[in-house]
């Protein structure tokens, strides 16, 4: 079995990835504490920035995801970039949701989680 590298697939990765942050700086963000921000007073402390900081990587990783997603479509048929895109994305969420927030973990969710690379798997492999 031989492996050709093609870059799409690493583009597609990356745009998973960046789902995955845009989803949590989405989470994040707290549309109370930028309104609340003394914009007078912005650079004076480092609590006008914390309270941005959530939103301004929600545009920086929605606009990466955008990048690199479209630069996978270029290669991959876009039902199997979708598909795959979302895949990871999804895998990703629940891995970040039971590691590093301390969700409550579930053998159930493992095995659907390993349906989702299944057929992950399956669709890079007939693509």
């Amino acid at each position: 079995m031989s492996f050709n590298f093609n870059p799409a697939w690493l583009y597609l990765l990356l745009a998973s990835v960046m789902e995955v942050c845009w989803n949590y700086s989405l989470k994040y963000t707290k549309i109370a504490d930028i309104k609340a921000i003394n914009w007078s007073q912005f650079f004076a402390g480092s609590a006008g920035i914390l309270a941005l900081l959530p939103a301004i990587c929600y545009v920086a990783f929605g606009v990466g995801n955008v990048i690199f997603f479209s630069k996978a479509l270029n290669v991959i048929p876009a039902s199997t970039a979708f598909a795959i895109w979302m895949g990871m994305a999804l895998v990703g969420i629940k891995v970040v949701d039971t590691l590093v927030l301390k969700e409550a973990f579930q053998w159930a969710h493992v095995f659907y989680i390993g349906c989702i690379l299944v057929g992950i798997i399956g669709l890079k492999r007939t693509a």
